[in-house]
């Protein structure tokens, strides 16, 4: 009994007194086992809040009673057929690991079975054409007992065992009538082959086993990538931090004892351990998880500070406000729960189709038996006659109708240039109405560039680019992008906070901050675009080098199309007012929000739903995650923070924006492709299933009828291998010459961070 198991150790105690626990809960099959989990729990006095996140099957379990024992909810979870444990990171990514090769295991088996199962079942339905002898063929039929029966046991585990667990709880799941028809088939074959009859289904059985692994085990593959969460955050934690004591030692101690007022030294490299307020020291810091915004953050004393950010040139002394559940990351990690938690009760097409199904199936079945038996029928007759209406409604062709068009369109994506995170990402790309864009690192590149390039000579350039690639200063990497080629000059040394130094063919050279290369004064150009600059100076050649965010290549004629196509289109960034209306601008975007905070952008995604809209959210920071998890669907490029990219339903390649626009034109065509399946196999079933019932349809009949309609549906959904048409010539040729103008600011700072 797991009600003797101490839970104590893993309990969480807010501020407020709340208390929580975290859970992975092994056996949950479909969305609808989150209502089952959540209303069961709920029913225990004490209980405050039951939320299972069904895309990583954790369960977080929160009371403010002082007696509530969370074993209970372990007690009544396993009374309901599931299994919990408390909630490790290591733990879980082990067992989602395991279960993933046992599904891989009852994969093969599966598949090698039917293989060597077909071969006889060919050579039997050749022979009753023909001369085959009733011995060979009962020869035959017996080989594939042999195969089939333990195959079979092995790789139907996954369905048995769920089937097992819903009629437990006295429910019913797609995974029970299929169990059901696997038995049967096989329990009659070995009575038709006893009794010498011309035909047995041990084929049927297990290719209806194979075609369903398939599907379970690419979901449960999906569903590992979204471990890689909790484990980003957790990177971004300090485990130890400096505490300056009040006679001015320094204790190094776990972050987690840091008390509120407290002051800790933060040392350059070091990330900031708490949410506080900078006392004593200057520095740069890059605020990137916060704002996304890339360039680093000049502060000093009085300057706010998170926990995660990263400090780069001095040492600060901060006053702890926050810290642990109170932190920044603490409220990102809340708000990426709560929404992904939220999102994992979506219900797709198949399951929706499959909550009606299973009774239907049943009771058709069952009645089926009953009226052949009252009518005179044998008994063996009416089970036969059962048998073969299971067979025919054999829910292969409804389990396939969704997967099979997944897995044609995620091929089609893939080429585009975007992968998929979830099974149910295609689906509800289909469904967006408004799309909602961060302006950092997604309608920008993810890299600051060099905007007054052409103005220089090319040696100008590659010589300041291979002195800046001696600093890992923002700045200076934007240079360093001109010119790819040429290494680093040797004896080059850089003065943090001020620039790089080095004799470039007995000449010193310097790149850096004004001051730093001797160039106070020198005119730095327009400011109203907030332009970052650098300067160069290599004897008597210098120059200024204005560095700023710039849109991606083909952003205006995206946002075109996609306004062309009716969607709602808004921006909202955390950095700058400033700099987002400039970006809204240029690709003439009228609704956006600047210097918004994750809790912002959760709430406006918020408020659309509650609207009744349904938004795609493209964003790349690791202030995005949450705000990529409240989406109804949401994409991140591939130079996004890890943790975006675990949050968001898709991921795109390279610098343009086209493959966002291609996702949803693609997914549009799956969604219809899978309507269409769906309609084929309720059309099959209105026609196979009264011509079964009439006693009409022998089980063979029935195998190949349902392996027919199993075919239809994956014929159908090649189709979206084609997809939506490739955008034209004339738009690519149009991305390739976006307008400079068409390019949103960064930062308004100058120098290596510091003001010319």
């Amino acid at each position: 009994m797991l009600m003797d198991v101490d839970l104590s150790g893993f309990v969480r105690e807010s501020e407020d007194g709340a208390r929580r626990i975290d859970f992975a809960v092994d056996g949950m099959t479909c969305a609808a086992c989150i209502v089952e989990i959540e209303q069961a729990l709920k029913k225990i006095p004490g209980v405050a809040q039951a939320r299972v996140n069904y895309s990583n099957s954790r369960l977080a379990l929160g009371w403010k009673a002082d007696d509530l024992d969370p074993a209970a909810a372990v007690e009544q979870l396993r009374q309901m057929g599931y299994v919990a444990h408390p909630f490790e990171l290591a733990e879980a990514e082990t067992r989602d690991a395991e279960h993933a090769r046992y599904l891989l295991r009852c994969l093969a088996v599966a598949g090698f079975a039917a293989m060597n199962v077909m071969l006889l079942s060919v050579s039997v339905w050749a022979g009753n054409m023909s001369d085959i002898t009733p011995e060979t063929r009962d020869m035959f039929h017996w080989l594939s007992a042999l195969i089939a029966l333990p195959a079979a046991a092995f790789a139907g585990r996954p369905f048995f065992a769920s089937a097992l667990g819903a009629l437990r709880r006295g429910a019913l799941n797609m995974d029970v009538p299929i169990s059901l028809g696997i038995i049967l088939a096989l329990g009659m074959s070995v009575v038709e082959t006893a009794g010498h009859a011309r035909n047995a289904y041990f084929d049927s059985a297990l290719m209806l086993i194979f075609f369903l692994l398939c599907g379970r085990y690419l979901e449960q593959a999906m569903r590992q990538r979204t471990r890689a969460v909790a484990g980003n955050i957790a990177a971004l934690r300090s485990p130890l931090a400096a505490r300056i004591n009040h006679d001015g030692s320094i204790t190094q101690m776990p972050t987690a004892r840091i008390a509120a007022g407290d002051v800790v030294l933060v040392r350059p490299g070091e990330r900031i351990p708490v949410d506080g307020a900078v006392i004593a020291g200057q520095s740069e810091i890059d605020e990137s998880i916060v704002t996304g915004e890339t360039a680093r953050r000049a502060i000093g004393p009085g300057a706010d500070v998170y926990a995660g950010t990263m400090n780069f040139a001095g040492a600060l002394r901060v006053r702890a406000r926050s810290v642990g559940s109170g932190s920044f990351l603490d409220e990102i990690e809340r708000l990426l729960e709560g929404a992904a938690s939220a999102r994992s009760r979506y219900v797709g097409l198949a399951e929706r189709a499959s909550r009606i199904y299973a009774p239907v199936v049943h009771l058709t079945a069952l009645m089926t038996a009953i009226g052949w038996f009252v009518f005179g029928a044998t008994l063996h007759d009416s089970i036969v006659i059962a048998i073969a209406v299971l067979i025919v409604t054999c829910p292969c062709a409804l389990a396939l109708a969704v997967p099979a068009v997944h897995v044609v369109t995620s091929g089609t994506l893939f080429r585009s240039g975007v992968l998929l995170n979830g099974p149910h990402s295609v689906e509800r790309l289909a469904e967006v109405d408004t799309i909602v864009f961060d302006k950092t690192g997604t309608l920008t590149l993810p890299e600051p560039r060099v905007a007054n390039a052409a103005e220089y000579s090319s040696d100008l350039i590659e010589t300041a680019a291979r002195l800046a690639r001696s600093s890992r200063h923002p700045l200076a990497r934007a240079l360093a992008h001109e010119s790819p080629a040429g290494a680093p000059f040797d004896g080059a040394r850089e003065e943090v906070g001020a620039g790089v130094v080095a004799l470039v063919d007995g000449v010193e050279a310097r790149v850096g901050s004004a001051r730093f290369c001797g160039l106070d004064g020198a005119p730095v150009g327009d400011r109203a675009d907030d332009a970052s600059t650098i300067f160069f100076r290599r004897g008597a050649e210098s120059a200024v080098f204005r560095v700023r965010q710039t849109l991606r290549a083909d952003a205006a004629t995206v946002v075109a199309e996609l306004r062309a196509h009716g969607y709602a289109i808004e921006i909202i960034s955390g950095d700058s007012g400033r700099a987002t209306a400039a970006a809204a601008a240029a690709l003439g975007i009228e609704a956006w929000r600047g210097a918004a905070t994750p809790a912002d952008k959760v709430a406006r995604l918020e408020a659309i739903k509650a609207a009744g809209g349904k938004p795609l959210m493209v964003g790349d920071g690791f202030n995005d995650a949450p705000a990529l998890a409240a989406a109804h669907v949401s994409l991140s490029p591939v130079s996004a923070a890890d943790i975006a990219q675990a949050a968001a339903d898709a991921v795109f390649l390279g610098e343009r924006l086209a493959p966002v626009a291609r996702a949803l034109a693609v997914s549009r065509l799956a969604r219809r492709l899978m309507r269409q399946n769906l309609t084929i196999a309720v059309v099959y079933n209105a026609i196979a299933v009264p011509l079964a019932i009439s006693g009409l349809v022998t089980p063979l009949i029935a195998a190949l009828a349902m392996s027919g309609s199993s075919l239809i549906v994956t014929l159908n959904a090649l189709r979206a291998g084609g997809g939506a048409s490739e955008r034209s010539g004339s738009q690519a040729a149009a991305s390739q010459n976006a307008p400079e103008g068409s390019r949103s600011s960064a930062a308004g700072r100058t120098g290596f961070g510091a003001a010319a």
